[in-house]
């Protein structure tokens, strides 16, 4: 059985060169989602969904793998970031910060197939019947955007999301669409200046 690794599948979306500023045409796709509000080296709500959105995707991917024969690699987290008003979000007022922390799902896996594993997580105690009724399935579709890989601490970001931020606004462009980050790094067992993250923005010509 051919065990399918999405990064691999999709490199033109998970894979950007360091430092280079890439335009790519985001398609529809599936994710396990959850919303939050808050600092996220600090808050609970942050901490929790992560938590949730794991049991989710794993349970999925057993399903897929023993009913269906497909396996497949479960993929990185990603998250969207934005606040109720964006000079907080640029000033890294991380306390007012909004977030959606989200796991993109293969395209084979439908709201039926994510129901009976989330269910399931449930009985088996991995998550509770009030953490899944803050869990959705959803279909999201960005456009176009720009993206590059970065590697470094989460702070030291603000640069690189310039550059990317003046780059749109070089070509007249327009932002569109919320900040996206996919963490390729294990963030628990990887050095803060080692870690790898892809930074995108969608933009509206």
């Amino acid at each position: 059985m051919e065990k399918i690794d999405f990064k691999k599948k999709l490199a033109f979306l998970y894979g950007p060169k360091k430092g280079k500023m890439e335009t790519v045409k985001v398609p529809a796709m599936k994710f396990v989602m959850i919303d939050g509000r808050g600092n996220p080296n600090t808050s609970e709500d942050f901490k929790e969904a992560m938590n949730i959105l794991y049991p989710i995707s794993f349970g999925l991917k057993f399903m897929m793998k023993q009913r269906f024969e497909k396996d497949y690699v479960v993929m990185p987290p990603e998250g969207l970031w934005w606040a109720d008003d964006m000079d907080d979000f640029l000033k890294k007022e991380k306390e007012s910060w909004l977030w959606t922390i989200m796991i993109m799902q293969p395209d084979f896996i439908e709201e039926c197939h994510f129901e009976e594993a989330a269910e399931t997580a449930v009985k088996k105690g991995k998550i509770t019947a009030e953490q899944l009724q803050k869990t959705r399935f959803e279909t999201f579709e960005e456009g176009e955007s720009v993206q590059t890989m970065y590697i470094g601490t989460f702070d030291d970001e603000t640069s690189t999301i310039d550059s990317m931020h003046r780059m749109i606004a070089e070509n007249g462009w327009k932002l569109s669409g919320k900040h996206h980050e996919i963490y390729l790094s294990d963030f628990r067992r990887t050095a803060p200046e080692k870690l790898k993250t892809i930074i995108r923005q969608p933009f509206a010509r």
